[in-house]
């Protein structure tokens, strides 16, 4: 009986090691995508601020 237990435990933990990489790799991509987009609203609102003044300059 207690052979049994650890085949069918055996059998679930490729499906659970997969799991977890699979878990692990959305997990890097997501955070990535975050850190992407919070680093060019950074960037588009320091442009912003830099060229305020020059589209005052220009208007007609």
């Amino acid at each position: 009986m207690d052979s049994g237990f650890l085949f069918e435990a055996g059998a679930l933990l490729p499906s659970i090691g997969v799991g977890l990489i699979f878990w692990f790799a959305l997990r890097a991509l997501l955070r990535a995508d975050r850190s992407e987009r919070r680093a060019e609203r950074e960037a588009e609102r320091e442009y912003r601020e830099s060229h305020d003044g020059d589209e005052q300059n220009h208007v007609a």
